[in-house]
């Protein structure tokens, strides 16, 4: 698919709020992260575990679709963050995020003083920001259904890499994939079920995307 040729410029800005919100999150919840296990795991092991979670890459990958978005020329290196199929899968990505966080995620714990600053932006403001710019500031029209499909690639090779990663340090992101903690039957069941959300929101993406298309003109 061919990079996307709109005009970035009419919500540039909400681009450039999406990035600086999701990018300063980023960096907080990384220092937060190294400065609790310097006397446990240490800084190399505590990056490993910080781009472990979905909610890092997702929020990364925001980064770099709405950096590009504000870009005022497109570096050759950089036209694959501008993509009406990369917007989507990021769109998918964060949403799916919010979502999982939303419903699933935060009666778990109850986060302070930084750590809620950055939970909050990494789990809310940035899906709801960068929402808001795929709808308003993004093309319509250019995805297609066969990129729900191709979309879910991505969520599996995570899941796989977790399970990896898991089996070697006794360790997993997130409560519903914890094989030591539920087995393998029910956190399988478990990652269908998310699996099954990633094809559902997907879906409602392509459709909104296709009815934004038509009414856009």
């Amino acid at each position: 698919m061919q990079p996307n040729q709109e005009n970035d410029g009419h919500f540039r800005w909400l681009a450039a709020l999406t990035c600086i919100v999701s990018l300063a999150s980023l960096l907080l919840q990384y220092v937060i992260l190294i400065r609790g296990t310097l006397d446990t795991v240490g800084p190399a092991f505590a990056t490993v575990r910080f781009f472990s979670y979905f909610t890092i890459l997702s929020n990364v990958l925001v980064v770099l679709v709405t950096s590009t978005a504000v870009a005022t020329t497109k570096a050759h290196a950089t036209r694959f963050f501008a993509r009406a199929d990369v917007r989507g899968a990021a769109a998918l990505y964060i949403g799916v995020t919010g979502t999982i966080y939303f419903t699933i995620l935060r009666h778990l714990w109850q986060p302070q003083g930084a750590q809620w600053w950055a939970d909050t932006g990494l789990h809310y403001a940035t899906p709801l920001l960068y929402l808001a710019w795929w709808v308003l500031g993004a093309s319509h029209g250019a995805v297609q259904w066969r990129d729900v499909a191709r979309w879910l690639l991505f969520p599996l090779a995570y899941l796989l890499w977790s399970f990896a990663r898991g089996a070697w340090v006794h360790e997993y992101p997130y409560p519903f994939i914890d094989v030591d903690a539920l087995g393998w039957a029910l956190v399988l069941r478990n990652a269908a079920g998310v699996l099954l959300v990633f094809t559902a929101l997907g879906a409602i993406l392509v459709a909104v995307d296709r009815r934004l298309r038509l009414r856009l003109g």
